[in-house]
């Protein structure tokens, strides 16, 4: 896309590192990062005067963008067949759409997928990517293929990107021989280690994208294969899937005689380098140690929802001040809001109370559940991201003051509006890096981008 970096932006109303502030002008030096963000000032002469108010964007941890593709065509029940719905039948569905994926596809896909991110106010965005080889197993030339064709992707929307190439060696725990649907994941260590090495050259220098790895699940790698891998590549975060399902956790103490968490925190140093995706299933004492470690907890609700996957233990997390933050994840949703709404949501419907998850009397649960999200996004993207100040990135979102849903609201007020009320988007600008990717909810290039999306679509269709 064409990219036009705005030096200085001026703002009636702002969220600042230190709460809501007045007349805040803001300049962003030539790569990208916030300079000063002060209150009280008057435009500068080169200003771009924002209507409306202005708000961190916010990190999208976990993505799998392939999984765009088949939103919604699992929801045909599998019940005349005498079996329960569940994430594994779900899997099933995922696997046999697999089958069709290639490479240009998968750019298509991702174009359309970060684009719908960007206008719902997503900032950056964690690609959790696990297709290493064609659609016969076969590696392709480049192992790394399918993560820099959503890495394309993101430059050419201009969302910030956190490749997180997936490590996927066994088909169960320990190490058991992987299943046909899944050939075109697996590498052992020197394979993997050069996809790293190829997403290293690639991003190296550019201010918006970061290289993290992910070991897939407990059940997709083993301890010696891990082991090989951290010590043989350079990467900024680690995520990796644990505890989703039940089955997960009966599948790992009948191998291990652990939890998958317990068994993490036994044989790896997990620290604040770690995001632990979806953490569903954990004692209470896994809590508390993933709480104290200072590794992020990557929760997805709308796909955890959608899956029927549990609840994850807010009672017990958020009080001993674990991080968090937010991903869409199979992209059921592709909306901030619907994360946390929905975060919050289920924990009503649990404990049968009002605003549950923030606990601070009279204090706004939007903004809880936003200024944590913000935080733990950017950690778990390695991303100096979630505040408007001096050293972060100028990575904003404007929310519309005059849209229906936020009109006579002000400072957190809007934040309780614009995640409780309503499902009308009122995101009106986005800038990634100083660069303005949405203006007035539109993307310079969405009508391309949306034509070869169907188009892919209806071929992957037939």
């Amino acid at each position: 896309m064409k990219e036009t970096l705005h030096n200085s932006v001026w703002v009636q109303s702002a969220l600042l590192s230190d709460g809501w502030a007045s007349n805040v002008l803001i300049h962003i030096d030539h790569s990208g990062t916030i300079i000063s963000a002060q209150s009280e000032q008057k435009p500068g002469k080169n200003s771009e005067i924002l209507n409306g108010a202005l708000i961190p964007g916010i990190s999208n941890l976990h993505s799998h963008a392939h999984q765009r593709a088949m939103a919604g065509l699992a929801e045909k029940s599998s019940r005349a067949q005498n079996s329960k719905d569940s994430f594994w039948t779900w899997r099933k569905v995922m696997y046999h759409y697999l089958e069709k994926i290639e490479p240009d596809d998968i750019y298509a896909i991702a174009n359309q997928l970060y684009l719908e991110m960007l206008k719902f106010g997503y900032t950056g965005v964690g690609e959790f990517q696990y297709l290493h080889h064609d659609v016969k197993g076969k590696p392709y030339q480049d192992r790394a293929e399918i993560t820099k064709q959503c890495l394309y992707a993101a430059q050419n929307t201009g969302i910030a990107f956190t490749a997180l190439p997936v490590l996927y060696g066994f088909g169960g725990f320990g190490s058991q021989v992987a299943g046909a649907g899944q050939k075109r994941f697996l590498n052992d260590a020197d394979g993997f280690i050069k996809i790293v090495e190829s997403l290293e050259t690639q991003i190296t220098g550019s201010g918006n994208a970061v290289l993290g790895i992910a070991p897939h699940s407990l059940r997709a790698i083993n301890r010696e294969l891990l082991q090989h891998v951290l010590g043989g590549c350079e990467y900024e975060v680690i995520h990796i899937h644990v505890a989703e399902q039940l089955k997960e956790v009966e599948d790992c103490l009948a191998w291990s005689k652990q939890k998958p968490v317990e068994w993490l925190f036994n044989h790896f140093d997990v620290d604040h380098s770690w995001c632990l995706i979806h953490a569903t299933h954990m004692s209470r004492e896994e809590t508390h140690k993933l709480a104290h470690s200072g590794a992020v907890a990557g929760l997805c609700p709308t796909t955890e929802a959608n899956l029927g996957d549990g609840f994850f233990d807010v009672e017990t997390y958020f009080p001993a001040r674990g991080r968090w933050g937010i991903g869409s994840d199979s992209h059921i949703s592709i909306s901030p809001v619907e994360e946390l709404r929905w975060l919050e949501y289920g924990q009503r419907l649990l404990s049968k109370q009002r605003n549950f998850i923030n606990s601070k009397p009279l204090s706004s649960t939007g903004a809880f559940l936003y200024l944590n999200a913000l935080a733990g996004g950017a950690q778990a993207t390695a991303r100096a991201t979630g505040k408007i100040e001096a050293g972060y990135r100028a990575d904003l979102i404007v929310l519309d003051t005059d849209h229906p849903r936020l009109c006579g609201r002000q400072e957190n007020d809007l934040l309780d509006s614009w995640i409780f009320s309503g499902n009308e988007n009122p995101v009106k600008d986005v800038f990634v890096g100083g660069v303005k990717v949405i203006t007035d909810g539109v993307h310079q290039m969405q009508e391309a981008i949306i034509k070869q999306f169907n188009s892919t679509i209806n071929r992957l269709a037939g």
